[in-house]
């Protein structure tokens, strides 16, 4: 029996946004993806930067699974040409499935959907229910509004200090590489 090869859940816009930097990203991260033998856990659609790591990923020869629920598939144009396909009933048992099946997580930029996805692993975290690692891909600061907020909830003693300890924000795909490499190992 083979060895399922280490999986990066990936959270991130279901649109490209206004920074063409944002969709250059996405793209290297999905052929590093590739090049380091990871396999691409996602949202399954076709379109942002959801669709360019899933490419970028495909092209460079990795392997893919998706994870679409199925009142989504038209609007994020599900892509059935992934290594595996999964459609469910609704967003939670998306985010669940996407979540068992890595073992690391990784937030692009994006929009309410990423910060839904991003809260509640990093609550998962805190609970105690698991010790993956959570990075946020900060380029050209885009997270960082939201890392000063997870401060604010610190200050204002709505949570611990160790929350910030739980998320590792890195500037660009070459840092976040070697972040993944060390993390997984």
């Amino acid at each position: 029996m083979t060895a399922r090869p280490p999986s990066i859940c990936v959270f991130c816009g279901s649109r490209d946004g206004r920074d063409p930097a944002h969709a250059a990203e996405a793209e290297a991260f999905g052929r590093i993806l590739a090049e380091q033998g990871w396999r691409l856990v996602y949202g399954a659609g076709d379109v942002g930067l959801m669709g360019r790591v899933a490419r970028a990923a495909q092209t460079a020869g990795g392997e893919t699974f998706g994870v679409i629920p199925v009142h989504l598939f038209d609007r994020e144009v599900g892509k059935r040409d992934l290594t595996t396909f999964v459609v469910t009933e609704n967003m939670h048992e998306r985010k669940k499935v996407m979540f068992m099946n890595s073992d690391a997580i990784v937030v692009l930029p994006g929009g309410a959907g990423s910060l839904d996805e991003f809260f509640e692993v990093l609550t998962w975290r805190q609970l105690g229910l698991h010790q993956k690692p959570i990075f946020l891909l900060s380029s050209g600061g885009f997270w960082a509004p939201l890392t000063a907020l997870i401060d604010h909830f610190i200050a204002e003693g709505f949570a611990e200090p160790s929350l910030r300890d739980y998320v590792r924000v890195v500037p660009d795909v070459a840092t976040l590489t070697d972040a993944l490499r060390a993390a997984l190992s």
